[in-house]
């Protein structure tokens, strides 16, 4: 199944409309030509992280709806959705019969106890400390049983995911039995989350560990490819980790484009991003905001350190309301990975700004996706933070019926919807790209497909963004603002 070149949404069942039914309603209302596919945040019965704690992957959480919601909006658009490749629940049956039974459970293989990952049944500080997590604790839980018991278990992410020890037959054998039910929903295209944690190996830092990540991903697609279903590795980290999966011939994410474009519109310059979209894989999906924070790790190396700091500086001076402490522990999470803003706040609400950070988005190699807030245009949203006490909760915005139906007439929106409609119908998108030479303070990005050209200029000073296009019915260019 071929993936559309058309721009994408991102969002959780229950976040346009409060279920898969009203979302529907919604793609079909309001999206239709903005969109071709749609990637369906985790809809599994789960017990934290927003759904990215799964209990099965063999139901839909009767909240959000049933297996048939899924397939019709398959059926309507392009459909993502998502497996978790390095966990699962510890409310599952799985950990909860392993926590009942111990070892006499029939899923003990399933998971890493410290007497599996060490012939002492200890792990070293130092080992752990070489550990890569995204939280400022071990990567494990300690489990009590009934007789009093304790048990340490890998635990990378939340207390509630638990880590799966992804070498277990009785592992492998759940998750292909979960992998053959997810291929067959109608979805184009699974995103495989968290894949680079799952090889464990004591000494290591445990992530991306080669030459077992590509073992995984092989033996992940061997699965979904017989189904003409494609993968996504999701890896958040330093770029080259996307150029190895590109090389690879996989799916990648461009997660260095959030913050580079932040960079090139607060600073009007196009230094760094030139450099990235002369580089960066073709065969990806780009992206600026997502439901997670804006990545700063993606960017090392592509940017100084000094434009780091001055740029997430500046994001905190302009991000309409945004706090330092929305990003940190006290909010479970760290500034150190990501900043927990939306996009539109991040550029200070100024349409003209944001039109051009979409315009830039639009133009670079890949596939778009835009997450739903920032299709809204949606501001952080603080009074959510402030009840939860969840930092990504600022960029996690729910939206009824009515407020879709206001949101959408905001003149920003439908610019943006002008905008998306543009880049899903013209036939230059499919041809190839280049930069043009330019001053520094000025972006001039093309596409060429036979006969059909488009060009971005983007002047980075004032934001100002007009595209032109060949028109064959009037054998002549074509120019508008966007």
């Amino acid at each position: 199944m071929i993936i559309q070149n058309k721009v994408q949404l991102i969002t959780y069942p229950d976040s346009l409309g409060q279920n898969m039914t009203e979302l529907h309603y919604v793609l079909r209302k309001y999206l239709q030509k903005a969109i071709g596919g749609v990637h369906i945040l985790p809809f599994y019965p789960s017990s934290g992280d927003r759904g990215f704690a799964p209990l099965t992957y063999d139901e839909v959480d009767p909240n959000f709806g049933t297996w048939k919601d899924i397939e019709k909006i398959g059926n309507d658009f392009d459909l993502i959705i998502d497996f978790m490749a390095n966990h699962i629940s510890k409310q599952s049956v799985f950990f909860q019969d392993y926590i009942e039974n111990g070892d006499d459970s029939e899923y003990a293989d399933m998971f890493l106890s410290f007497k599996k990952l060490s012939p002492d049944g200890e792990i070293s500080k130092e080992d752990l400390a070489k550990v890569y997590t995204r939280k400022p604790r071990d990567p494990y839980t300690v489990i009590e049983r009934h007789d009093g018991s304790k048990e340490k278990v890998w635990c990378t992410f939340d207390y509630e995911q638990i880590d799966l020890d992804i070498q277990s037959p009785k592992t492998r054998e759940i998750l292909r039995n979960f992998l053959l039910r997810l291929v067959r929903t109608n979805a184009k295209l699974i995103r495989m989350d968290a894949f680079a944690y799952a090889p464990v190996k004591i000494g290591t830092n445990c992530f991306f560990l080669e030459p077992d990540v590509w073992e995984l991903l092989e033996w992940l697609d061997g699965f979904t490819s017989a189904f003409d279903t494609q993968i996504i590795p999701e890896v958040h980290e330093h770029y080259s980790y996307q150029l190895k999966l590109a090389e690879k011939g996989y799916w990648t994410y461009d997660f260095a484009l959030p913050l580079l474009v932040l960079h090139t519109l607060y600073h009007h310059t196009n230094k760094r991003l030139v450099y990235w979209l002369n580089i960066c894989p073709r065969k990806q999906f780009t992206t600026l905001d997502t439901h997670d924070g804006i990545g700063i790790v993606d960017v090392a190396d592509l940017m100084s350190q000094e434009e780091i700091d001055r740029t997430i500086k500046g994001l905190y001076e302009k991000g309409s309301n945004v706090k330092r402490i929305y990003s940190g522990p006290e909010y479970q999470n760290l500034d150190i990975y990501q900043v927990n803003c939306t996009y539109f706040s991040a550029l200070e609400c100024n349409v003209n700004s944001y039109m051009a950070a979409r315009t830039i988005q639009f133009f670079a190699p890949g596939i778009p996706q835009v997450y739903y807030v920032g299709l809204l245009a949606g501001e952080n949203d603080t009074e959510l933070v402030e009840q939860t006490q969840l930092g990504r909760n600022i960029n996690r915005h729910n939206y009824d019926l009515s407020e879709i139906n206001t949101q959408i007439q905001k003149p920003v929106v439908q610019r943006l919807l002008k905008l998306m409609k543009f880049r899903n119908t013209y036939p230059a998108f499919n041809g190839s790209f280049k930069i043009e030479e330019s001053q520094e303070n000025r972006l001039i990005l093309t596409w060429t497909n036979k006969q059909f050209q488009t060009k971005a200029f983007i002047n980075l000073d004032n934001y100002d963004t007009k595209i032109s296009y060949y028109a064959p019915d009037e054998d002549s260019m074509v120019e508008f603002m966007v």
